[in-house]
């Protein structure tokens, strides 16, 4: 176990306390860090990953991942090529980072906006590494592994389905706005994925986080984060790629708050309905 993690005794809760991040900028002096020029990007780059200055995880186990050298571009803005080298790097890393023995799962994620607690608005995304798979993957390949199908036959809420991936909004989403994104044919990670699937990612991407964007009168803050085949070397049978992405808003700049029903009860409350949802999608 790593130096910080705990496990409630009543809950069972897994929580990682990191304390020095308390002490991190909210926002970095002296222009964007990011930049080319800037305190983590000294050399001109096309996509980059460096070492967190600020980890939630001991020994190196947090990158940042930089998606490109432009500032005011989303993961969405930079068309499908760029797009590629960002699925390049999260699959380059994973492999990288994988490898360590001290490694068992590899999350690469985003997130994207102040409203889901980004302080920096320079396109990027982070890497963590675990000592042990978290509760979240292991119990989702467990799931799968049991027989749980991927993907759902519910063409209502398929929002894009294009170059054997789909993306759609869950039965039961646990946030106002959910995309689950897999390819049709299961692969294990994204390492697995061949030069066509990882060109057909991106194209993928650049679709429904455009469409994220476009779905009210101003972009639509998000998190995501990819579920893969852990590297701790055991046999997960149950291991399919594959992306979820979500935001917390219910309208254009309402955002939705998890409250002590929901809390107290462990059963959330999504004021908007799945189908609707896809349907806004599809014509964003």
């Amino acid at each position: 176990m790593s130096a910080g993690l705990r496990i409630d005794p009543v809950t069972g809760a897994v929580v990682q306390v990191a304390a020095s991040r308390q002490r991190r900028p909210n926002l970095p002096d002296g222009g964007c860090p990011f930049c080319v020029g800037g305190l983590e990007a000294p050399e001109p780059y096309v996509v980059r990953a460096f070492p967190n200055r600020w980890p939630s995880f001991p020994d190196g186990r947090c990158e940042v991942l930089l998606y490109g050298p432009e500032h005011d571009r989303t993961l969405a803005d930079l068309g499908v090529a760029r797009a590629r080298l960002v699925v390049d790097l999260w699959a380059d890393r994973t492999v990288a980072v994988g490898a360590r023995p001290d490694v068992a799962y590899v999350l690469c994620f985003e997130n994207h906006g102040a409203d889901v607690g980004a302080t920096i608005a320079h396109p990027h995304g982070q890497l963590f590494a675990y000592p042990e798979v978290p509760p979240v993957p292991a119990t989702v390949l467990a799931r799968l592994a049991a027989g749980h199908p991927l993907l759902e036959d519910a063409p209502q809420r398929v929002v894009v389905e294009r170059d054997g991936w789909r993306a759609w909004v869950p039965a039961a989403p646990a946030h106002p706005h959910h995309l689950r994104v897999a390819p049709l044919e299961p692969v294990p990670d994204l390492p697995a994925l061949s030069g066509a699937g990882r060109d057909a990612l991106a194209g993928v991407l650049v679709d429904v986080l455009g469409r994220l964007q476009r779905r009210f009168d101003r972009p639509m803050p998000y998190m995501l984060w990819w579920v893969q085949h852990p590297t701790d070397g055991g046999r997960w049978p149950g291991a399919r790629l594959h992306l979820e992405v979500v935001s917390p808003w219910r309208a254009a700049g309402v955002a939705r708050f998890v409250a002590a029903g929901e809390l107290g009860g462990g059963v959330l409350v999504n004021p908007l309905d799945p189908d609707d949802v896809a349907a806004s999608l599809r014509q964003a």
